[in-house]
């Protein structure tokens, strides 16, 4: 199978004595095989600023993205296979951080809200859920995160015209 690569690098200019107390910034780069390189940091929910920077990636937001994207990815596949055209596909996907049994923070749900706009006749509401379903099953991602993985409804601002959502929930692993 495929190797996927990241270079991730961080570097102070805190003193020995502030790093010991926590007083450093969790700034740092995320660097892609492609090329691309991402401002990131910590989030601020989690460290305050001005040791953390609101207007990079956090590790949790990219987790939420990378669920997402891959979800599309393959919901745009299997609906391609099922003869369905897909116009537009947008997500305004919401991850929520809880405790597990130790205490230790985690991303335990994440939410998914696609508004699906299809060329003609959107699929019934109950294939719609199976590809959906299908979709969950084929993302590489969903299967290597015991995160549970919920397909909801949009945000009401959204615009909805010729788009379908429906409600699933992914086996919990």
């Amino acid at each position: 199978m495929a190797e996927h690569h990241a270079s991730i690098a961080w570097t102070t200019a805190a003193t020995a004595e502030d790093f010991a107390r926590g007083k450093y910034s969790r700034e740092h780069t995320w660097a892609f095989d492609g090329g691309i390189t991402v401002q990131a940091s910590s989030a601020p929910s989690v460290v305050p600023r001005p040791w953390s920077n609101p207007a990079n990636v956090d590790p949790e937001e990219a987790f939420v993205a990378a669920i997402a994207s891959c979800h599309m990815l393959s919901f745009l596949y299997v609906a391609m296979k099922a003869g369905f055209v897909v116009e537009a596909y947008i997500d305004d996907a919401v991850g929520v951080m809880a405790k597990n049994a130790h205490g230790v923070a985690w991303v335990s749900r994440v939410t998914l809200a696609p508004v699906i706009r299809f060329a003609g006749s959107p699929p019934p509401a109950a294939e719609l859920a199976a590809l959906h379903h299908e979709a969950h099953e084929q993302c590489f991602i969903a299967q290597s995160v015991k995160t549970e993985i919920v397909v909801g409804e949009p945000r009401p601002d959204q615009d909805t015209s010729r788009s379908t959502t429906v409600g699933h929930r992914s086996p919990s692993s």
